[in-house]
């Protein structure tokens, strides 16, 4: 009786799984399209910077050129920063000057968020670069402290291979319909408020 249940567990599995390499057979076969996307991380949780990273990392596996802008982060050294600064392959601008909380200067703030997107413009003319990323860009929006339209535009007339991430909270309604892919980060757990402080290789 248990080598019956058995080989009727084991036939079941098999049916699942097939089925299933049916369906993902099916959706990679439609998927025929090959440009570059928008993707927008957003949301309260940790990653969304960390994850727009990692692509970085992916694109210098393949030989791909990448950008990024930081638009709200200051001047805080950071390791991605670092380490990412040791290939010519990234272009790498730190443009903030810190969250607003630290700064306490709108003024300032708008005239670096408005010079770091005059380089990242630059960054969504340049078809050599395969990947940018616009890190905490949407903070930037949400403030209005750069106009959704231009931001819009230039993602449209970006080279027609080249990907863009774009990180921070809040992203605005128009940009998340914009983008081929949304990813939202939802808050768990954070060590941060039970006191820990922020950690090298984690935070920063």
């Amino acid at each position: 009786m248990g080598d019956k249940n058995t080989v009727s567990a084991d036939e079941q599995h098999r049916a699942r799984t097939r089925r299933h390499k049916e369906i993902v057979d099916a959706k990679i076969a439609r998927a025929t399209e090959n440009r570059g996307i928008v993707l927008v991380h957003t949301g309260n949780g940790k990653g969304k910077s960390s994850s727009a990273f990692g692509m970085i990392a992916r694109a210098l596996g393949h030989d791909m050129r990448a950008g990024v802008v930081q638009f709200i982060k200051g001047s805080a050294s950071t390791g991605e920063e670092t380490f990412f600064r040791r290939f010519p392959e990234v272009e790498y601008h730190v443009m903030g000057e810190g969250f607003t909380w630290e700064t306490q200067d709108k003024q300032r703030d708008i005239a670096s968020a408005q010079a770091a997107w005059d380089v990242a413009r630059g960054m969504l003319r340049n078809p050599d670069i395969a990947l940018v990323v616009l890190d905490e860009i949407n903070i930037a929006l949400k403030l209005h402290y750069l106009d959704i339209e231009q931001v819009l535009e230039a993602l449209r007339n970006r080279p027609p291979m080249q990907h863009v991430v774009l990180t921070g909270r809040a992203a605005p309604d128009a940009l998340i319909e914009f983008a081929d892919t949304v990813t939202e980060m939802r808050p768990i757990k954070h060590a941060f408020d039970a006191g820990v402080q922020a950690q090298k290789c984690i935070e920063m």
